[in-house]
């Protein structure tokens, strides 16, 4: 029998870490998709009325369409090669039809946005809803769109706290 020393940390011993909902002096790249359009102009609508609630300045804000959810981690990468924003968000609707189509679109829109967020160790909000009917993304596009801009300030404020973290390391 092997003796193993055990560390119990209680709930005061942890550090804890959250970033802020505040958006003052962030800068913010939004992509949206032009299919589905009156419901991409809704999460549009919702997102940068959040944004503008939270305090990002209106000049603090790039928005760029392209045609459907399979362009937008493309046009993802391409603004987060210009290293000008703390964080970037992804808005499209992708609504089930009768072919296989919308698993295709739905699965791969979303792998190529984790990829962008991976690659270059930058937060990007996935608002692109994937629903059966366009009453049931209708239902989701305000809070939804509310939702991606609250998730994009807060882990480019929490990125910024894990920066500030690590150059402790260096004193």
């Amino acid at each position: 029998m092997i003796d193993r020393p055990f560390l119990w940390l209680t709930s005061v011993d942890i550090e804890k870490m959250r970033g802020s909902l505040n958006g003052e002096g962030l800068s913010i790249g939004i992509v949206q998709s032009r299919f589905n359009e009156p419901l991409c102009d809704a999460l549009r609508d919702a997102c940068l009325a959040e944004l503008a609630r939270r305090g990002v300045a209106e000049d603090d804000v790039c928005v760029i369409t392209v045609p459907g959810a399979l362009e937008i981690p493309f046009a993802l990468q391409q603004l987060a090669g210009r290293h000008e924003f703390d964080a970037l968000i992804a808005l499209g609707a992708v609504v089930r039809g009768e072919t296989y189509h919308f698993e295709v679109v739905s699965n791969e829109s979303a792998a190529g946005i984790a990829r962008v967020s991976m690659e270059f160790d930058l937060p990007v909000a996935n608002a692109v809803l994937t629903t059966d009917t366009e009453e049931q993304a209708l239902a989701r596009v305000e809070e939804k769109g509310a939702d991606a801009a609250r998730v994009a300030i807060e882990m480019a404020n929490l990125v910024e706290l894990v920066d500030d973290l690590a150059g402790d390391d260096d004193e």
